[in-house]
C-alpha cells in the first residue's frame, strides 16, 4: 500500500512543470528574485515561441533571465526592465501584448469574432419563415382554376 501511494506522489510531482531557473541563476534575495521571476514569466523564448523564459531550457532563455536579473540588480524597475528587453527583441518577446493602437485589432477580433457567432446563431435560430407576397389571381387565372377545381363529374 504504502509503495502505491509513493508511486502516486512520484507520478503526481513529475507532472508538475519543471521551471528551467537554474539555481545558480537565482537571485540571494527573495524579493528581487521573486520580481525577476514575474518578469521573466512574461517574456517570450524566441526559441520555443510557446514558453515564457521562465519554463525554457534554450540558451538564450538563460541568457534573457540572466539580463533580467543583472538590471533588476542594477536597479531597474519592473516597467524598466520590461522596455529595456521590448526595445531590443521587439514586441514578439511579450507573451502577453500590450494594448496599444498597432494592436488593438489584435485585442479586438476575439471579442468581434464572437458577436458575430452569436448574431449569427441568434438570426439563424430565432428566423421565421416569413410569408412571402404571393401575387393575388387575375379574373383568368381565377375562373380557370376553378374550373380544374370543379372538374368532370364522374
Amino acid at each position: 500500500m504504502m509503495r502505491r501511494f509513493l508511486l502516486a506522489l512520484f507520478l503526481i510531482a513529475s507532472a508538475a512543470p519543471a521551471f528551467a531557473v537554474n539555481p545558480d541563476e537565482m537571485l540571494k534575495d527573495p524579493a528581487l528574485e521573486s520580481r525577476a521571476r514575474a518578469i521573466s514569466a512574461e517574456l517570450r523564448c524566441m526559441v520555443c515561441q510557446n514558453q515564457s523564459i521562465d519554463d525554457s531550457n534554450a540558451e538564450l532563455a538563460k541568457d534573457l533571465r540572466l539580463l533580467v536579473r543583472k538590471r533588476i540588480t542594477d536597479g531597474d524597475s519592473d516597467k524598466q526592465v520590461m522596455s529595456y528587453i521590448v526595445s531590443r527583441y521587439g514586441e514578439f518577446v511579450l507573451l502577453k501584448p500590450r494594448f496599444e493602437v498597432g494592436t488593438i485589432a489584435l485585442w479586438l477580433s476575439p471579442v468581434l469574432l464572437f458577436a458575430a457567432g452569436i448574431s449569427l446563431l441568434a438570426t439563424l435560430f430565432f428566423r421565421r419563415d416569413a410569408p412571402r407576397a404571393v401575387n393575388p389571381l387575375s379574373p383568368e387565372e381565377r375562373k380557370r382554376l376553378n374550373q380544374l377545381l370543379d372538374g368532370p363529374d364522374c
